[in-house]
């Protein structure tokens, strides 16, 4: 559970209840204000809730400091936005390679990971253009190896095909469930696109701050 507000007190989220396991790729539906970004906030240990617990690799955020929560972040969690989020005036490889600079890794191991999970994504070929010079899809396929750099059980992906077209849409969400199978990860992805869910292992649709 989760509330926002002091006076005028908002339930954002309410009795959700739900595991996930390593090896799953889920999708999170629902209507707008629904609570399904904030049920990622709570994934991502970005909001503590306010009844309840959420638990991520056996560790209580409740129990969590604000610092431990964000070391926990950097070395379990990876996040995939709408709108890429990266820096326009890095190339592929080194925007990449910030997100290792960011959990803390050595330098060799960040300069040795970061070009193999590009190759992984399919841009071997596309390493030193800068974002301008990619399209949209493999902008995309560029922040999901960035999420990848801490290795993290959890990858969160926050309307990942917002601004694709079908034909990319369904290449990125393929190259997620390759991550899944691959790589055993846990996917969490929340969708507007419904005809995405049948790549996904289950489907979990929150209406009102529940689950329907």
């Amino acid at each position: 559970t989760y509330h926002a507000g002091e006076h005028n007190e908002v339930r954002a989220v309410r009795g959700i209840s739900t595991e996930f396991r390593a090896g799953e790729f889920v999708a999170v539906i629902g209507p707008s204000g629904s609570g399904k970004s904030t049920f990622m906030h709570l994934l991502g240990a970005l909001d503590t809730p306010t009844g309840g617990d959420v638990e991520i690799a056996g560790k209580s955020l409740q129990q969590l400091s604000h610092n431990e929560r964000a070391d926990l972040r950097g070395k379990e969690l990876g996040f995939i936005f709408q709108g890429f989020n990266l820096l326009p005036t890095l190339t592929a490889l080194e925007n990449v390679m910030l997100a290792g600079e960011y959990a803390g890794l050595p330098g060799k191991l960040t300069a040795e990971r970061a070009p193999t999970l590009l190759e992984e994504v399919g841009l071997s070929e596309r390493m030193d253009h800068m974002p301008s010079e990619l399209s949209g899809g493999e902008q995309q396929r560029v922040a999901i190896a960035r999420s990848l750099m801490n290795d993290g059980r959890l990858i969160l992906a926050d309307e990942p095909t917002g601004e694709l077209d079908t034909h990319n849409s369904e290449v990125i969400v393929n190259v997620l469930k390759d991550l899944v199978t691959r790589k055993n990860k846990t996917i969490v992805m929340v969708t507007h696109n419904e005809d995405l869910t049948k790549f996904c292992d289950r489907t979990i649709k929150i209406v009102d701050g529940k689950l329907a």
